[in-house]
């Protein structure tokens, strides 16, 4: 029991993300469920749970909460974080809230939240004022209680029908597609989406791995970013003799992708072929990438005549310049991906039906795809560094590179740029950690040979 606490370590940089039984429980939900219908001034709020064992039991308490501060609660059930965004746009809700702890490990659990209009919750406002207010545990009593109301069928047949516009069928091509769903929440809705695409198209076959929800993850807590969860989804796709792998995190609102070889395609190069198609559709429209590999993506961006902007890592972040900008679609290294007709929100399944439509439309595989991208501007891929002072040794590499770079920005932790190589360092937001990313033009070797040297650096 850890009710009693009265400040929420809980609350992150965006989100609510917990231990179980040290700084999350169902009471701390009961009391955020009624802070956020308090700040917000929410009358409606939609409700969404991933697969995990404590979900149904979190989700309850904030329903209880909800219902106790006169809110109308609009239950989808077991549904993916990105199910729970277009319903608040869906329903024209005050905000909507997801049960889930996606990737994390599985004595946690957690909250995603959005306000009306699928919006984020601004961290300096918004995110504040309900954790003040949860902290507090001060209530007054309502005297007209709200009620629960389920709208999980309801939710799902709008939501399939959502997804289905954002690709063309008639350009899909004949594929086998393995699909890893990680035990997590994708496997139901993935499902009915597969049964939505046999009414239009008869050129899709799946193959399903890991495809039943199951709260005990007896694969592993599913985070296909993981570079030891490779060798499965690589095995799995020969196995299958697939032209694509899929694999999802636990409220799949991340696709992660496998060339027809079952190698693993990096964020950035699938942030430029999602660009690359949105373009071939709406050519001129801004493209919204994060600022930690760039060339590769302004390069594509660029060549199709699209007008790319960065934005700070982070959902937030990327949303809102989204917003500012009417941009398009809006990319993340790390496989979030963003949409302007999806509410500007995150989605894990309309990505890899837009792939499926590119190569359909190219008649190329994955690989080939990607292949001149790789070549083009190879990268490192995050590598995580674990410091006692992070940002004391950002400074040691600046100052070691400080005569040898060409320019340099603080857009978004340090970038460093120099003739035909970039690097970028960011402190986590929630750890003792240093994330480094380098990209060059054409230099594989050199990259190798800078990471070393930037490890070096780092732990003088």
């Amino acid at each position: 029991m850890v009710s009693r606490i009265t400040e929420l370590s809980c609350f992150k940089a965006y989100d609510v993300r917990g231990e179980l039984g040290k700084n999350f429980d169902k009471n701390i939900c009961y009391r955020i469920a009624r802070a956020f219908v308090q700040a917000l001034n929410a009358k409606t709020v939609v409700l969404g749970r991933d697969i995990r064992q404590t979900s149904p039991e979190l989700a309850q308490a904030i329903t209880e909460g909800l219902i106790d501060e006169g809110a109308i609660v609009l239950d989808i059930g077991l549904a993916g974080t990105e199910e729970m965004y277009w319903g608040t746009t869906f329903f024209d809700a005050c905000g909507g809230i997801e049960v889930t702890a996606s990737h994390n490990p599985i004595n946690f659990n957690g909250l995603k939240m959005v306000k009306s209009g699928s919006r984020p919750l601004d961290p300096e406002t918004d995110f504040i004022k309900i954790k003040k207010i949860a902290e507090s545990d001060q209530f007054n009593e309502v005297k007209l209680k709200g009620r629960r109301v389920d709208k999980g069928s309801e939710l799902k047949k709008a939501y399939i029908a959502k997804l289905l516009t954002f690709v063309e069928a008639n350009v899909i091509p004949s594929m086998k597609i393995m699909v890893n769903s990680g035990n997590g929440a994708a496997g139901p809705t993935f499902d009915l989406l597969e049964l939505a695409l046999s009414k239009i198209t008869n050129k899709l076959t799946f193959d399903k791995v890991h495809h039943i929800p199951d709260s005990s993850f007896p694969n592993g807590i599913p985070n296909p970013l993981l570079s030891e969860n490779h060798l499965e989804n690589k095995d799995l796709i020969i196995k299958a003799g697939a032209n694509m792998g899929i694999a999802f995190d636990g409220d799949f609102d991340r696709c992660f992708f496998f060339d027809e070889n079952g190698d693993f395609v990096p964020g950035q190069y699938i942030v430029g072929l999602l660009a690359e198609t949105f373009l071939l559709k709406e050519p001129g429209a801004t493209i919204i990438h994060d600022h930690r590999v760039i060339w590769n993506i302004q390069h594509v961006i660029n060549k199709c005549g699209g007008l790319a902007k960065s934005s700070q890592t982070g959902h937030a972040f990327i949303k809102q310049s989204m917003r500012e900008n009417v941009a398009l679609y809006g990319g993340e290294i790390s496989a979030h991906h963003y949409f302007r007709d999806f509410a500007y929100c995150d989605s894990g399944m309309i990505p890899w039906l837009l792939i499926v439509e590119l190569m359909g439309r190219t008649g190329k595989p994955l690989s080939e795809l990607v292949k001149i991208q790789r070549t083009m501007f190879p990268s490192s891929g995050e590598i995580n560094f674990k410091l006692k002072n992070p940002k004391s040794s950002i400074q040691k590499v600046l100052n070691f590179y400080a005569d040898q770079i060409s320019a340099k920005d603080e857009f978004d932790g340090l970038s460093l740029i120099f003739d035909n190589w970039r690097l970028n360092l960011r402190c986590s937001n929630t750890e003792p950690l240093v994330r480094l990313n380098i990209e060059s033009r054409g230099n594989g070797e050199l990259i190798k040979e800078k990471i070393a040297e930037v490890k070096k650096i780092l732990y003088k």
